[in-house]
């Protein structure tokens, strides 16, 4: 929360405000921030100043390691974070590659998991990760990435959560997570327990002990919308201790989180939390 709230006032205090022609709000902006999430000793990176809804988050991660295109499939494991993009992105509805209601195109958990080839085949760059660091294999190049210029035009939007490079050291696993943009009252919220998450769900379908994730941010905003929000309720309030994670121990393979897994294999413990905050969302 103390790394959270930094950012949220030096955005306050040092941004600068920066047009946004997709959306047509202003953004209060600064450039690059660094975080890091303590996951050996569980230290659940979950905003406490308002109620956030991690499962929702969960699901989301859970969509994009399985491949998932379509906002129906995210509904139906509990998240509807993909409605808005899919359904009423306005160019993305004018493109003549989308496919119908709910097509989200070749975006995110697709390019992780089915980049295209030259050849026509496809490269699914997270199963090579998990098999390399099974075996102990740490090629300096264990990365997945979402972000294919060449196919931003199939998708109904950039990733901003873009690169996750993965490290081992002797028996420890560790993070490094890029993101591109990041909107710091709603998409910050789910993109620190997803880093974390998906550290040690790797960690533990590949043996190894989670270590820390470095979350590293290069546009980090807030919406003028957001702006009142941020400054009259959730910085006025005094932040919990941070929760703990406890995640289905039964997990242990890549097939198991493409199968069978779902939110009910992860519980937050310990969770105290100040109520919601409706926070505009931007599409």
């Amino acid at each position: 929360m103390s790394q959270y709230e930094t950012l949220c006032r030096r955005i306050i205090e040092e941004g600068q405000w920066v047009s946004n022609a997709r959306t047509g709000i202003r953004c209060l902006t600064v450039i690059n921030a660094d975080l890091t999430y303590d996951v050996a000793n569980n230290a659940f990176p979950l905003v406490t100043t308002r109620k956030c809804f991690y499962k929702a988050a969960i699901a989301e991660l859970l969509g994009y390691l399985r491949g998932y295109d379509n906002a129906a499939q995210f509904r139906a494991i509990g998240c509807n974070t993909w409605n808005a993009n899919a359904n009423e992105n306005q160019a993305w509805l004018n493109n003549p590659a989308r496919k119908g209601e709910d097509d989200m195109g070749r975006v995110y958990g697709v390019q992780g998991r089915r980049w295209q080839k030259p050849d026509g085949g496809n490269l699914d760059q997270l199963k090579k990760i998990v098999d390399n660091l099974s075996a102990g294999i740490d090629d300096r190049g264990e990365i997945l990435t979402f972000y294919n210029p060449g196919e931003f035009h199939l998708g109904c939007l950039r990733p901003c959560m873009h690169t996750h490079t993965f490290s081992l050291l002797g028996d420890t696993l560790y993070l490094t997570s890029y993101m591109r943009s990041c909107d710091v009252p709603l998409g910050l919220t789910f993109n620190m327990p997803q880093c974390f998450v998906l550290l040690a769900l790797v960690a533990q379908i590949t043996g190894h002990k989670p270590g820390k994730v470095f979350h590293k941010i290069v546009n980090a905003h807030i919406y003028e919308n957001q702006l009142h929000l941020m400054q009259e309720e959730q910085l006025k309030r005094t932040p919990f201790s941070a929760p703990s994670l406890w995640i289905n121990p039964k997990i242990t393979s890549l097939e198991d989180i493409e199968t069978w897994v779902s939110t009910d294999d992860f519980r937050v413990e310990n969770y105290e939390y100040h109520p919601a905050i409706a926070y505009p969302f931007a599409v």
